[in-house]
């Protein structure tokens, strides 16, 4: 093979490699397990959960025939290894299924503050961010990692 075959193979790699990349979620420096989010923002989130959650997803969060469930095994298995971000962006994208991208940032957040606390996740002294380039730094967990895991060590 000649030099410029090889050349273009490896160039070829390289970009192949950027784009792979480039498309991988960024790095996720806390977990859920870390206290997120604050309790008075849990509290927004479920008031705001309560107005336009609810009806589809049930109080209990347990789901319907319509709708996938925000608690327990079921939701658990499904999100597990994937980031808040994630989960924000589904929500921000599709929900109120009757009014899809109504949501704010903010109120999707504080949503999520009462699915998070719901599962048992622990509250903390920071505001869970809206901005979903943070959320995707937050890693969702079905079980409680050592401490050396949680904290990114």
């Amino acid at each position: 093979m000649s030099r410029i075959g090889i050349a273009a193979i490896i160039t070829a790699t390289g970009a192949m490699r950027s784009v792979r990349s480039a498309q991988e979620p960024a790095q996720t420096t806390h977990s859920v397990w870390d206290g997120v989010y604050t309790a008075e923002q849990e509290k927004r989130g479920a008031e705001q959960y309560s107005h336009t959650c609810a009806h589809c997803h049930g109080e209990d969060l347990a789901g319907n025939d319509e709708a996938t469930p925000l608690s327990g095994p079921a939701f658990l298995a499904n999100w597990d290894g994937l980031t808040v971000g994630d989960l924000a962006e589904r929500i921000f994208r599709t929900m109120p299924q009757n009014d899809p991208g109504h949501l704010t940032r903010r109120q999707v957040a504080d949503i999520i503050t009462h699915v998070l606390s719901f599962n048992g996740f622990p509250a903390g002294k920071t505001e869970l961010d809206p901005r979903v380039e943070v959320l995707r730094q937050i890693r969702i967990e079905a079980t409680k990692p050592n401490n050396s895991e949680s904290n990114g060590k």
